[in-house]
């Protein structure tokens, strides 16, 4: 990989502007090179040492000046001289962290043993970039799965040890899903479950769930999921009026039980700063009653009930038969997941599951991408 070389360095009062040798011009407030000057970071943690209300609210630039890779800015105010090494500027650059840009899929067209990552758990055990490449496919899918998975008690626990952190509710770290006498959550009963995604009345959502299959049911029980960002931008594209209706209107979530009262508001569609689809939090079975006027309840039941049709058209399903020993992680604030009925009469069907902590698995394929990283070849 070749080094970035700086061709010039020019200063303004108030920014410094530097020419790189393949045409690209930078351009730096100085009140932002102030604020990270790397003599005010920590040695050892890269912790900065200093608030911005330590800086003053305008700082000016005398001169800047470039030598042997390193860039020195002198300041008319400021009595130190800060640098800042050529290359730390070239990072600079590119994007501060290295997302994993998501593929959004259309379930009815794909097949679930082809089109997604599989890994058996004896593979995932021992081979790294194995692990690597599986994760990095969670993250841009939202959905992937693992074979071979003992049907044991703590199987789901030492096969998530790779994956991420799992979270505690009041279920436990685990939970089994199977049919009960009069049971506290449909899903603990023979009855199909449309598509939805987990647990929107806590705070925080759940970031991914894992699925694993102990006793499959002879008929029925098949599981359903949909890429919940893919039925999002259909909406804002063939019903815009719809979309930006579901993105602004806090929908009330509830759950309540012998040992759990949990609550909490979000929209069914959640977008980030500049508009994109971030999460999807659709549960019909715990969305409590909408307190709306009633001049917009016609508008938010009109739009509610489309995206309701939508997770019903086969083509944005994806339907897979899980088999005993095989295991599913998906994003939870992102694929939504369902199933068929069955019968437990004729077998008992059983499922044990676990929730994982958003930021740990992103931080579990961060570092093994970096691990990866930094084990490739470079040359100058």
């Amino acid at each position: 990989m070749k080094k970035p070389i700086l061709r010039a360095v020019l200063a303004n009062t108030d920014s410094l502007t530097l020419h790189w040798a393949d045409g690209r011009i930078s351009e730096f407030a100085a009140i932002w090179l102030l604020d990270n000057q790397p003599q005010q970071r920590d040695a050892h943690s890269g912790q900065r040492l200093i608030d911005v209300a330590d800086i003053p609210s305008a700082p000016k630039i005398r001169s800047a000046s470039m030598h042997l890779g390193i860039v020195k800015v002198h300041w008319e105010s400021e009595p130190h001289i800060t640098t800042f090494d050529v290359g730390w500027f070239a990072a600079q650059l590119d994007a501060p962290f290295e997302h994993v840009p998501r593929q959004s899929w259309l379930g009815g067209s794909l097949d679930a043993m082809h089109d997604f990552a599989w890994l058996s758990l004896p593979q995932a055990e021992e081979q790294a970039a194995g692990r690597s490449r599986w994760l990095t496919r969670l993250l841009s899918d939202g959905i992937a799965f693992l074979s071979d998975v003992p049907a044991t008690d703590n199987a789901i626990l030492e096969a998530m040890s790779f994956v991420g952190r799992v979270a505690e509710t009041n279920y436990g770290l685990v939970f089994d899903v199977r049919s009960v006498a009069q049971p506290e959550n449909l899903a603990f009963s023979d009855l199909g479950l449309g598509l939805h995604t987990d647990n929107p009345y806590r705070e925080p959502v759940p970031g991914f769930q894992a699925l694993h299959m102990l006793i499959a049911a002879p008929d029925g029980g098949e599981s359903l999921f949909a890429d919940g960002v893919a039925l999002a931008e259909h909406l804002r594209h063939s019903e815009p009026e719809a979309f930006e209706r579901l993105t602004r209107t806090p929908v009330p979530f509830r759950y309540q039980a012998k040992d759990a009262d949990l609550y909490a508001e979000r929209p069914l569609i959640q977008l980030s700063c500049d508009g994109a689809v971030t999460s999807v939090h659709y549960n019909n079975r715990s969305i409590a009653p909408l307190l709306l006027s009633l001049e917009e309840t016609p508008a938010f039941y009109g739009a509610y009930r489309r995206f309701a049709l939508l997770l019903r058209d086969p083509k944005f399903q994806l339907k897979f038969l899980l088999r005993g020993g095989d295991l599913v992680v998906f994003d939870n604030q992102r694929v939504l997941h369902g199933r068929t009925p069955f019968s437990s009469a004729k077998q008992a069907r059983h499922v044990r599951g676990c929730y994982l902590t958003r930021d740990s698995v992103y931080s579990e394929s961060a570092l093994l991408r970096r691990r990866f990283s930094a084990m490739a070849p470079t040359c100058d």
